[in-house]
């Protein structure tokens, strides 16, 4: 099994106070490290509000394909609502282990908005993808499901501005010409963040691999068909640690409400301790080429770097590769899911993420979004 790896782990309150040293900063963004940090002693409602969302990710993946069509863009190239098979696989193949609702976040920024501010480069009709207002369940279908996920994504960004102030603090005193405040200023005034609410449904039991192929996996080969080896191409992801659920046990059908019911919110499904998997979870590629597991404790945020902030830092702050891997099949005798949440903190579509060739964020997230889609 890949060796597991203990990332930093830092107080809201040592962030809120300014106190994180520049030597721990290093130790989780510099040239050597994983490019990942945990904050801990984050506020007492995110643990409610995590359990809550995220088992929302089962209740929506189980809802009738009719229903979830209804939520797709495919002008967008689905990075609004729901999607499931519209990506590849290191393979070649779709991917339809991997169910995701993508939401706009720039509700953060003006409760009125629903998508990016458009610029004179940037429109609905030439980039729909950050440009096309979010598009929810209705209110009957899963009630408390818009409020639940915003209000989420509200906290965990308001920790993410906490760690671009620090990231800043670092940048400015190590990077020449480094924009005073820019991370900080740049993650809470957004209006092109992304959020990702992910379902990894649960693996068929003629699915799993072949037991020479699971001894490989177990013993930490590079067996990403889950979620492809990626970076992110943003500045900041937030991620939420991972809900395990069997859904033979706990199983994930919203009941029919006649109306809208805005007040209500789903109860939440039962969260296993753990994975049944071992192997099951989130692997980053170190800078010397190991591939590490690290595990994200349930009441922590972790945040990791995307490409963005690579550019903008120069190479000073790292982009981390990283892949899921599901939870096998042959490992259980349930039907288990795993659920989890990335938001991904990014730059107005009009902001230069490199300086040297004046390339916008726009320019550069138009390039990803083309190779990452299935055509």
């Amino acid at each position: 099994m890949a060796p597991l790896a203990q990332a930093v782990t830092v107080s809201l309150k040592d962030l809120q106070d300014g106190t994180v040293s520049f030597e721990a900063l290093q130790e989780a963004f510099g040239p050597d490290s994983l490019g990942i940090l945990i904050v801990k002693d984050v506020p007492s409602e995110f643990a409610d509000l995590r359990r809550h969302l995220l088992s929302y990710s089962s209740y929506l993946g189980n809802l009738p394909k009719e229903t979830l069509d209804k939520l797709e863009n495919e002008k967008a190239k689905y990075l609004t609502g729901w999607s499931l098979g519209k990506e590849t696989l290191k393979n070649g193949q779709v991917d339809t282990l991997k169910g995701s609702f993508y939401a706009n976040c720039a509700f953060y920024v003006d409760p009125s908005l629903s998508c990016a501010k458009p610029t004179p480069e940037f429109n609905e009709d030439n980039f729909p993808e950050y440009l096309s207002p979010n598009i929810w369940p209705e209110g009957q279908v899963l009630p408390g499901f818009k409020p639940t996920f915003e209000e989420l994504c509200r906290l965990i960004i308001d920790v993410a501005v906490l760690v671009a102030k620090a990231c800043d603090r670092f940048a400015e005193k190590d990077i020449p010409g480094y924009p005073k405040g820019y991370l900080e200023r740049m993650v809470s005034t957004s209006t092109t963040t992304k959020a990702r609410l992910l379902h990894y449904f649960p693996e068929e039991k003629d699915s799993s691999p072949a037991p020479e192929k699971a001894s490989e996996i177990a013993n930490g080969a590079d067996e990403d068909d889950w979620c492809a080896t990626h970076l992110d191409h943003g500045c900041l992801t937030g991620l939420t640690s991972a809900m395990f659920v069997d859904e033979a046990r706990s199983v994930p059908v919203a009941p029919k409400f006649e109306e809208s019911a805005p007040e209500l919110r789903l109860k939440p499904l039962e969260e296993l301790e753990s994975s049944p998997d071992p192997a099951a979870g989130l692997y980053i590629k170190s800078r010397t080429g190991e591939t590490v597991q690290v595990k994200i404790p349930r009441d922590c945020i972790a945040f990791q770097t995307g490409e963005a902030l690579e550019r903008i830092t120069g190479g000073k702050f790292k982009a981390v590769p990283h892949f899921v891997r599901g939870a096998r099949a042959s490992l259980s005798d349930g039907k288990i899911a795993r659920n989890t949440l990335a938001v991904f903190t990014q730059p107005n579509l009009g902001e230069e993420v490199d300086m040297e060739q004046h390339i916008t964020f726009g320019e550069f997230a138009r390039g990803i979004v083309a190779k990452n889609t299935v055509s």
